[in-house]
């Protein structure tokens, strides 16, 4: 049940996003608004604090709380994509080693980082978990694991699916070494080199690495910042190019944070059966949302086995433990098969530590706790984006996941703009990176993972003050 102070601060909150309370108003004191709403003023001061922690409303010394910031105040949404007239065949550049090549740098301030920073993750209460693993597997967990995963852990997600309605069981379920074997694992099974693929656009350029190793051509499709994929493009294009496969992330995508709506979950699904072809379905975030509800997974409508979905906990919960999975439909006999040939079986211990971690509830409380978090660091982000960067700047407006997609000047080359951050010590991902075609180079990814402080500030000011310098 959602606590008092939750309900007094989402009113205030509303009232602020309808202009009901403007930007610089203030609020009732905290000893009126108790006696007003009839509530302690211990609650009206969480509500308050929870507001200030959002960056909504500031205090001021001696003279009580007032509205700092309204989304009204938001810059534009980023346009959508025009379409490619053919299929690329993937040549990843160096742009991406260079960028990449730096995440593990401590010395950097990350916004490139699409993943929760330490101190957002339960470390000690994960490392009970693996201590009575050791305790409970033979041998310690010394021995192979079962091909087809942990039976408990596969147990576990299955009841995890009941989120979204998925009518899932232990047996359709294959653990991985994380999400991105999960999708290479589904993309061997479906494929073969030299066929087309279509994915979103932009896209996360790890996919467009997959598809490169696995010497496949990508059509990449005009995605919408709010809803996603084109369905209607998509239905033409599949016949014209001859797609194979299809890899899309449908919630709170990388980078855009799009989340496609139900209807058109269900109207995808039906194009795969259409054509016959498979969707591999990447739900890597879609437990990071920051509404009431998680969003459900085209898995939900499938009933021809035709969506494979891939998955882990590498966002949400352990990212270095490597445990993921897929849920493959009609295709895990030969899901088994690649993983048999490609690695016998996932690791032991981490499989098992995470299986209790979720057996023993522990999971939707952090989860609660890092929504609750990031959704606050995402308005901050956004915030500090409005005040800092070039009027004309454009940002998506995400409800989950961990990254901020943003349009610059036309004028803007937003890789020379990370070398010379990366001078500063401050890291982006360019918006290059994102495609295969010559397009978002005026665009760049920022995550919001980092917990905020004035060390990010000072990050966000000085890739702002870069932008604001690049177009004179």
């Amino acid at each position: 049940m959602e606590h008092l102070y939750m309900q007094v601060a989402e009113r205030i909150q509303t009232m602020i996003e309808k202009e009901v309370i403007r930007i610089g108003d203030k609020l009732p004191s905290v000893r009126s608004l108790s006696k007003e709403q009839g509530i302690s003023m211990s609650t009206v001061f969480q509500a308050y604090y929870h507001l200030e922690s959002k960056g909504f409303i500031e205090p001021r010394p001696k003279s009580g709380y007032y509205v700092k910031f309204s989304p009204r105040r938001m810059p534009e949404m980023p346009k959508i994509c025009r379409p490619v007239k053919k299929a690329t065949e993937v040549n990843v550049s160096d742009m991406i080693t260079e960028v990449f090549y730096h995440l593990s740098d401590d010395d950097v301030l990350r916004f490139s980082l699409a993943a929760p920073p330490e101190e957002l993750l339960p470390a000690a209460k994960l490392g009970k978990s693996m201590i009575q693993a050791m305790r409970d597997l033979p041998a310690g967990g010394v021995n192979y694991e079962n091909l087809q995963g942990n039976v408990n852990l596969r147990r576990q997600i299955a009841r995890m699916s009941l989120q979204w309605n998925g009518n899932i069981t232990e047996d359709d379920i294959v653990t991985t070494t994380g999400c991105m074997d999960a999708l290479t694992l589904c993309l061997s099974a479906t494929t073969q080199p030299g066929d087309v693929i279509a994915l979103e656009s932009p896209a996360y350029c790890g996919t467009f690495q997959l598809a490169e190793s696995l010497g496949l051509k990508v059509l990449e499709i005009p995605t919408n910042p709010v809803c996603g994929v084109d369905l209607e493009y998509l239905d033409k294009a599949i016949p014209k190019f001859k797609i194979k496969a299809c890899v899309f992330v449908t919630n709170f995508n990388n980078p855009l944070g799009a989340v496609m709506p139900d209807k058109n979950k269900r109207e995808l699904v039906k194009l795969m059966n259409k054509y016959d072809i498979p969707l591999i379905e990447d739900d890597i975030y879609a437990d990071l949302y920051f509404g009431k509800l998680r969003p459900s997974s085209c898995k939900q409508y499938d009933r021809n086995g035709n969506v494979l979905l891939c998955n882990s906990f590498s966002k949400s919960l352990a990212p270095g433990y490597r445990v993921g999975w897929t849920m493959p439909g009609k295709y895990k006999d030969k899901v088994l098969r690649l993983k048999l040939n490609h690695s016998v079986s996932s690791a032991t211990l981490p499989q098992a530590a995470i299986a209790h971690f979720l057996e023993n509830g522990r999971y939707e409380h952090h989860l609660r706790n890092l929504r609750k978090q990031i959704h606050t660091q995402c308005l901050r982000y956004q915030q500090a984006i409005a005040d800092y960067f070039p009027e004309d700047t454009c940002v998506t407006r995400p409800q989950g996941g961990y990254v901020l997609w943003l349009e610059l000047n036309q004028s803007i080359n937003t890789f020379e703009m990370y070398e010379l951050a990366m001078k500063r010590k401050v890291s982006f991902a360019p918006g290059r990176i994102f495609s295969l075609q010559d397009r978002y180079n005026n665009c760049l990814r920022i995550s919001h993972a980092r917990p905020w402080s004035k060390q990010v500030e000072d990050g966000l000011k000085t890739i702002g003050k870069l932008a604001q310098q690049m177009m004179m």
